[in-house]
């Protein structure tokens, strides 16, 4: 009897610590936001307190350094860490940058990305190969590292302009990508095309089947990432983090969009895991998510777009399988356009954090 009395006990001990394993495990909901051109104090305390009533612990911010000065005293009362979301090599609108228009990347055409812009007007990217549009960029992310208190300085746009869409996308812009097409493929620019004909004798603009040189992939590769690691090297040194916006997983990204992140020195990494452009179902974002967990040694944030989880059931889904998978925690984009529905599931597993 007594022996049966202290078995019973130790599976009660053992349950009630696997339980407060899962519910004390420290994982992150966060949300990309935007900050705007000019701070409103009394708006930016209805998105905090907002925030805070979902659960949402860390935000990534939009906005000049000014504006994310402003944000963080109000951030910090609720606990909440505001990182600094930065376009690096995307530039809309840069008036620095438009004064220079051999800043910007090239395709196969020869077209600069100043004068084509693919797919949408916002598509204005500078060439990761110009030694004067790469000190701009780290210029940039220098204003945002120079914020006190910030949680990271969070790269997003930092690739090539995307050489193949998502499935679902192509439809909207009338396009069927079966093969690599040369407007779309980027990385030409003259100073890339003499530095690869300077090691391998060719150059890549003769080349009938690009797509099958990995050396010149890899090349356009690494000017991308020693960019990356150049700005992260400047923020260590500053005692600052750097995280990133990226596509799905490693190899996905560099077949997609030329972008090999699990080469960068990130702190974090924030893959984009909106299922809905690539026909996929919600299991996809736990295969992504073990895959880029399995990629690298830093921590990952699986991006979730909230459009796409509509459906509370889909939505808690999408969470639960992210941290099945390995991740840290979730970002929703964007925390400032969900439903009720939706809202009610971040309250939900904020007061009761994936209990059964």
């Amino acid at each position: 009897m007594k022996k049966t009395f202290l078995t019973i006990l130790s599976i009660l001990v053992i349950s009630c610590n696997s339980e407060k394993k899962l519910v004390d495990e420290n994982f992150t909901f966060s949300t990309w936001t935007h900050g705007g051109k000019e701070f409103n104090k009394e708006i930016w305390k209805k998105k905090i307190n907002y925030y805070d009533s979902l659960g949402i612990s860390e935000i990534l911010v939009s906005g000049s350094s000014e504006v994310l000065e402003k944000i963080i005293p109000l951030a910090n009362k609720k606990n909440i860490k505001v990182h600094g979301w930065m376009w690096t090599l995307n530039r809309p609108g840069d008036t620095i940058a438009n004064k220079n228009p051999d800043w910007y990347a090239v395709n196969r055409n020869g077209d600069n990305s100043l004068d084509y812009r693919a797919y949408v007007d916002y598509y204005q990217w500078l060439s990761p190969f110009h030694p004067e549009a790469r000190n701009h960029i780290i210029n940039n992310a220098k204003k945002i590292m120079s914020v006190k208190g910030l949680a990271s300085v969070h790269l997003d746009y930092v690739r090539y302009p995307d050489v193949i869409l998502g499935a679902d996308l192509q439809p909207k812009y009338n396009i069927v990508q079966e093969t690599e097409m040369p407007e779309y493929d980027y990385g030409y620019h003259t100073i890339a095309r003499k530095k690869f004909k300077e090691i391998f004798n060719k150059d890549p603009i003769d080349f009938k089947n690009p797509e099958l040189s990995t050396e010149w992939r890899q090349f356009r590769l690494n000017a991308v990432t020693t960019l990356v690691n150049e700005i992260i090297e400047i923020a260590h040194s500053k005692n600052k983090k750097v995280t990133a916006a990226v596509f799905p997983f490693p190899e996905m990204s560099r077949q997609m969009v030329r972008q090999a992140w699990d080469d960068w020195n990130l702190d974090a990494a924030y893959p984009m895991l909106y299922q809905n452009f690539y026909r996929e179902n919600i299991n996809w974002i736990g295969f992504t998510t073990k895959q880029s967990v399995n990629d690298v040694d830093f921590p990952i944030f699986s991006g979730l777009f909230s459009p796409a989880l509509r459906k509370a059931e889909d939505l808690e889904n999408a969470i639960r399988i992210s941290k099945e998978n390995g991740a840290s925690g979730i970002s929703i984009f964007t925390a400032d356009g969900l439903n009720k529905e939706q809202q009610a599931v971040f309250v939900k597993l904020k007061e009761n954090l994936f209990k059964k």
